[in-house]
């Protein structure tokens, strides 16, 4: 811990655990204290740690071939971009490494749509977004968040977007003109503590972009691949944007991997040279992602997560009045809201650490709990006492 103080900038605050190992639901620290995770590498580990048909993909992959970069092209790679096309129910789409970078690809994407396609007169085009957003770190995106942390002293900002609030049709109503491209919002805000939309809104938002000719783009990087126990969570209502932002579980807690998926009208706009990435898409990347692809196709994560999560949510909801003040969510995704006379969201996940249960804290007194797919439900069910034990 000390070393890492030294040598790393600290744009992390870290929960005192060095961990060593991990298998399944499970990490074991250098000392050999074993914790559950119900953090899950913020859903990047839906699958758990090490699952054995990743690792073996990965494993293969490694003594064939791991990058050629986009100037050529790799066996591997149809074969992604195909599974994760048909997963989406859509035509095409662009791998990339990490969220944020899918999230710029999107905002690039659409703004040219915008030009060629909606006729937006050309650097006049604007995104709308929600406040309490969270879409990654880079310098155009925290220049449309709401989070001071996220956002204070990397101006000057991006132009381009309108910020409204997450949950508000009639204020997205308002926001929208002729310059209006896309909308760009999180099914469910995770960083802002696992924040469900009001019944309707997904809907309404689908209904809003489809009459005014504004893509809908839907970030389901944390969200999405069976958090909530539909393979997105746009499907819980019934609701299909125009574009998926895709992330952190696709690459299966091995690698970084990333995507857009969207129709040929939309990610069509684009041609050789506009925009790329030397890893996006590589061979190892393509090999893990494939095999997540092939979990996910048999629906049986998404099914898993709608069982254990509505388990989850009931032993959570008997500790509100007794240290909780809320809890929301879906699926095995719960924003815990504890009563901040008694602690800290921070002070809760360090008690949780010392009781063997590994947690993260946002906003105050929040915590999220989002452990893999594959934990069992006694394992669930006694993270839930440790929570209540604290309490």
């Amino acid at each position: 811990m000390a070393e890492a103080e030294r040598w790393t900038a600290h744009n992390y605050h870290p929960l005192p655990v060095v961990i060593s190992s991990a298998e399944g639901a499970w990490v074991t620290d250098i000392d050999g204290k074993r914790y559950l995770d119900c953090l899950a590498g913020y859903s990047a580990l839906n699958f758990g740690h090490r699952h054995p048909a990743l690792v073996a993909a990965a494993h293969a992959q490694l003594d064939r071939l791991t990058l050629t970069s986009r100037a050529f092209v790799h066996d591997q790679f149809a074969t992604f971009c195909r599974g994760l096309a048909e997963l989406c129910g859509k035509d095409l789409v662009l791998p990339m490494n990490t969220g944020a970078e899918a999230v710029e690809t999107a905002i690039k994407v659409a703004r040219k749509w915008g030009y060629k396609i909606k006729g937006v007169p050309h650097d006049k085009a604007t995104i709308v977004v929600a406040a309490g957003n969270f879409h990654g770190r880079t310098t155009t995106i925290v220049s449309f968040s709401t989070d001071p942390d996220a956002r204070a002293d990397f101006g000057p900002y991006t132009p381009g977007f309108k910020v409204v609030p997450y949950g508000d049709l009639d204020a997205m109503v308002a926001a929208i003109d002729e310059t209006t491209v896309a909308v760009l919002i999180e099914p469910i805000q995770g960083e802002q503590g696992v924040i469900v939309p009001p019944a309707g809104y997904l809907p309404g938002v689908r209904a809003l972009c489809s009459t005014e000719g504004v893509l809908f783009v839907a970030d389901e990087i944390q969200s999405g691949l069976g958090r909530t126990g539909t393979t997105f969570a746009c499907d819980d209502e019934g609701v299909v944007p125009d574009m998926y932002v895709l992330g952190k579980a696709l690459g299966g807690g091995i690698v970084p991997v990333s995507a857009v998926a969207a129709d040929q009208e939309v990610l069509g706009v684009l041609r050789p040279g506009e925009h790329g990435s030397t890893f996006g898409g590589n061979p190892l990347a393509c090999a893990v992602a494939t095999e997540v692809v092939g979990l996910l196709k048999t629906g049986d994560f998404q099914r898993r997560s709608a069982e254990l999560g509505a388990r989850l949510h009931a032993d959570l909801g008997a500790l509100v009045g007794h240290g909780l003040l809320a809890v929301r969510g879906r699926g095995l995704w719960a924003g815990v809201d504890i009563d901040p006379a008694l602690m800290t969201g921070r002070e809760a996940c360090e008690r949780l650490a010392q009781r063997g249960v590994l947690a993260k804290d946002t906003h105050g007194s929040t915590i999220r709990l989002a452990p893999p797919l594959v934990v069992e439900p006694a394992e669930l069910d006694w993270a839930v006492e440790q929570l209540a034990a604290i309490l």
